[in-house]
């Protein structure tokens, strides 16, 4: 069974606008913290981790938006990987799809 895919954003301030990090990927949901990466206290991403499901992929612009630090990233994405929950980010989508930039523009899953 094919889960589905749920996206990740985070700006670092209140004035940043977050619709251009996904744009152009085809998510069933969307999480969005205003927040800096230094901040541990992310309630969106919190939801995100109850949220998901094995077989779900969480799809994120850029790993540094997921993750405060190296060592945060590989707690984080540890945890997903136990409940069977792939990460990606826009680098490995638009590798997939063979695109220059942006993501997957006819919404279709990859991989």
């Amino acid at each position: 069974m094919t889960g589905q895919r749920v996206g990740y954003v985070r700006v670092s301030s209140l004035d940043q606008n977050t619709n251009r990090q996904l744009d152009g990927v085809a998510v069933e949901r969307t999480f969005s913290d205003k927040a800096s990466g230094k901040d541990a206290a992310r309630p969106q991403l919190e939801q995100l981790q109850a949220y998901v499901r094995d077989g779900d992929t969480v799809v994120v612009h850029s790993m540094d938006r997921l993750a405060r630090n190296l060592d945060d990233l590989r707690r984080l994405v540890q945890e997903f990987t136990q409940k069977r929950v792939r990460v990606v980010d826009n680098i490995v989508l638009n590798a997939a799809s063979g695109a220059t930039h942006g993501g997957n523009e006819d919404g279709k899953e990859m991989g």
